[in-house]
C-alpha cells in the first residue's frame, strides 16, 4: 500500500505544471535557495493551465493568437543597479500595423491607416471590444474569484480603480520566484535588489491576453540585468579645441573638464555623502572634490592614466545593540573589581566617526589620456580687398591674413554666413602644406557686396581653432560712378575743413600773451602754437582695429 501511494505522489507531482515549467522558457536551472523578494512568490507553486494554458515555440497556435498579426513584447530595464537600489523593468506590447488601444483599454483599428474599408468607415472598428464582453458577463461574474479575474496561481485581481480596462495579465520570473500583475498595453514594475545575489541575472515576461473561456497567449520576451555592488559611473570629457572627444586625445596648456554622472535611476543615493578622488597620472597628487564636475590643464604631451574614485558613505537604519554571552563568574568579579565603570554590552553596527549608521559604496573609472601640442590659437591679422579689372569684376575678392599658435594646421574651412553669424552662405574647406611658421594667406571670393561673417577654422588630426570676423564687402570694380562719388566725397570734406578753420579763427576770443623778459620763455610759447598747428592739421590716429597686429609675410 505505501508503495502503491508513493507512486500515485509521483504520478501526481509529474502531471502537475509550475510556474518554473511554464516561466523559464526551455532553461534549466537547478533548484537553489533564494533569498525571499518582497512582493513575489517561488514559482514551485501550481500554474493553472487550464485557464492559462501553455504553449511551446513552434506551435501552430500562435499564428492565431491576436486578430490581423503577431503581438512582439519589448522589455527594457535600467540595469545596472547598486546592490540595494530598485531596478526598474518596462514591458511594451508592440501591436500589428494600424491597430492601437483605445482610452478603454479596447483594441481598435486606426483610422484611414490603410486601403482596408473596415479602417476607412466613419464608426470605429474594434479588433477586441473588451468592455461589451465585461458589460455582458454581469458585475456578479465578472468579479468572482471562480471567472476570469483571477491570476495562474489563482489568486484574484486586484481591484483598484480602472482594473477592470486592464486586459493583459503580465508574469514576470526571476531569481526562482514570479510577480504577477495585470496592465493595459504596458507595464512597468521596479524591484528591489536588497537580496538578490550580485552578476547578471535574466528577467523573463509572459503576456495573456483576455479570452471567452480563457486567458490566450500572444508573446514573451526576455532581458539581462546586472546587480553590483560598485557603483555605476560614466566619465564625459571636454576640449575646448580638440577635435574627436571620443579618441581621447587631448591638447597640451589647454583644460580638459570632466563630468561625472552616477546611474541611480532609483534615487537610492540621494541622502548619501559623496566624493570624487581624481589622479590624473601627471604627478599632480591626488585632487579630492565633492562636486561632480572637475578640470585639469596638462601641461606636458606623452600618454597618462586617469584614476576616478567615486565614494557614497550611505546612512542605513542602525541594527539594535545585542548583549553579547555572560562572561564567568570569576571573570566577571576580576573586571569589576578594576573597572567599577565597565559594561558587559557592545553594539553590533558599524559607525562613522560621528556615530551615525552607514554603509560604503565606490565606484571606479580608469582610462588612458594621450597629450599632443595642437593648435590653440588663430588671429585674423589683416584683410585685403583685391583690386580687379572691369572684365574680372564678377566677384569681389578678399585676401585673410591669418595665423595661429601651437602645431601646424594641415587644413582650413572658411564659413560665410549673415551678419548675425546665424545663416551659413557658403562653406569651402581646402588642404594645406605648412613647413615652417603658421603665417598663411586665404584668398576668398564673394559674389554680392555687402557686409558678412566670416569664420576661418584651422585644423590638424587632433584639434581645430576658430576666428571670427565681420567685413564689409564692396563691389568688384571701380565704375566710373563709384569714382565719382569718392571724388564728390572728398571735395566735400575739403570745403568742410576750410569752413570749420574760418568760423574757429573768427570766433575764438582773443587773448592776449604777456610778454616774459627772458628767452627760455619766448621759446616755449613758440613751442606750444607750433603744437597747436600741429594739433589743427596733423591730429592723432584714433583707430582702433584689434585686426591689423602686426605686418605678416604671404606665404
Amino acid at each position: 500500500h505505501l508503495g502503491l501511494l508513493l507512486l500515485a505522489e509521483a504520478v501526481l507531482c509529474a502531471a502537475t505544471t509550475r510556474f518554473q515549467d511554464v516561466l523559464s522558457h526551455g532553461r534549466t536551472s537547478p533548484i537553489t535557495s533564494y533569498k525571499k523578494l518582497q512582493g513575489w512568490s517561488s514559482d514551485q507553486n501550481t500554474w493553472n493551465k487550464k485557464l492559462y494554458p501553455f504553449w511551446e515555440e513552434g506551435d501552430p497556435r500562435w499564428k492565431d493568437c491576436w486578430k490581423g498579426g503577431r503581438v512582439t513584447a519589448k522589455l527594457d530595464t535600467d540595469s545596472p543597479a547598486l546592490v540595494g537600489s530598485n531596478v526598474t523593468f518596462v514591458v511594451t506590447l508592440q501591436l500589428p500595423k494600424c491597430q492601437k488601444e483605445d482610452i478603454d483599454g479596447n483594441i481598435i483599428y486606426e483610422r484611414n491607416c490603410t486601403q482596408d474599408h473596415l479602417a476607412s468607415q466613419e464608426q470605429q472598428v474594434y479588433v477586441y471590444n473588451w468592455t461589451e464582453w465585461i458589460d455582458n458577463c454581469g458585475w456578479e461574474n465578472c468579479t468572482s474569484n471562480h471567472s476570469h479575474n483571477v491570476f495562474p496561481d489563482g489568486r484574484p485581481f486586484p481591484h483598484y480603480p480602472g482594473w477592470r480596462r486592464r486586459n493583459f495579465v503580465y508574469v514576470f520570473h526571476t531569481f526562482g520566484q514570479y510577480y504577477q500583475t495585470i496592465g493595459r498595453s504596458s507595464a512597468k514594475f521596479s524591484v528591489n535588489t536588497a537580496n538578490i545575489t550580485l552578476g547578471k541575472h535574466v528577467m523573463a515576461v509572459s503576456i495573456y491576453r483576455r479570452g471567452h473561456s480563457a486567458y490566450v497567449p500572444i508573446a514573451r520576451a526576455s532581458a539581462i540585468y546586472v546587480v553590483t555592488d560598485k557603483i555605476p559611473i560614466l566619465v564625459s570629457m571636454f576640449q575646448k579645441h580638440d577635435r574627436n572627444i571620443s579618441d581621447s586625445i587631448f591638447i597640451k596648456d589647454s583644460p580638459i573638464r570632466f563630468d561625472v554622472k552616477i546611474h541611480d535611476p532609483s534615487y537610492y543615493l540621494n541622502n548619501s555623502a559623496i566624493s570624487y578622488k581624481w589622479n590624473f597620472g601627471d604627478g599632480s597628487g591626488l585632487f579630492v572634490a565633492s562636486s561632480s564636475t572637475t578640470s585639469h590643464t596638462y601641461t606636458l604631451q606623452g600618454n597618462f592614466t586617469l584614476n576616478l574614485t567615486v565614494q557614497a558613505i550611505i546612512p542605513v537604519p542602525c541594527r539594535p545593540v545585542t548583549p553579547t554571552a555572560p562572561l564567568p563568574t570569576s571573570a566577571v568579579a576580576t573586571r569589576a573589581s578594576s573597572n567599577s565603570d565597565s559594561s558587559t554590552t557592545v553594539e553590533s553596527m558599524e559607525d562613522n566617526p560621528d556615530g551615525g549608521c552607514h554603509i560604503y559604496r565606490n565606484g571606479y573609472y580608469r582610462t588612458g589620456i594621450s597629450v599632443v601640442e595642437g593648435i590653440l590659437e588663430v588671429n585674423i591679422i589683416q584683410m585685403t580687398s583685391i583690386q580687379m579689372t572691369e572684365s574680372q569684376a564678377e566677384n569681389s575678392l578678399v585676401d585673410f591674413v591669418v595665423t595661429c599658435q601651437g602645431s601646424l594646421p594641415t587644413d582650413v574651412c572658411t564659413v560665410v554666413s549673415d551678419p548675425t553669424c546665424q545663416v551659413s552662405k557658403s562653406v569651402v574647406c581646402d588642404p594645406i602644406i605648412v613647413t615652417d611658421e603658421c603665417l598663411l594667406t586665404i584668398r576668398r571670393a564673394f559674389e554680392e557686396p555687402g557686409t558678412y561673417c566670416i569664420n576661418i577654422t584651422l585644423g590638424d588630426d587632433t584639434s581645430q581653432a576658430l576666428a571670427s570676423a565681420l567685413i564689409s564687402v564692396n563691389g568688384g570694380s571701380s565704375s566710373g560712378t563709384t569714382e565719382g562719388v569718392f571724388i564728390f566725397l572728398g571735395l566735400l570734406a575739403v570745403f568742410a575743413a576750410i569752413g570749420a578753420f574760418v568760423l574757429y579763427k573768427r570766433y575764438k576770443q582773443y587773448k592776449p600773451i604777456e610778454r616774459s623778459a627772458g628767452q627760455a620763455e619766448n621759446q616755449e610759447g613758440l613751442t606750444a602754437y607750433f603744437n597747436d598747428f600741429k594739433a589743427i592739421f596733423f591730429p592723432r590716429s584714433t583707430e582702433r582695429n584689434p585686426l591689423l597686429k602686426s605686418k605678416p609675410g604671404i606665404v
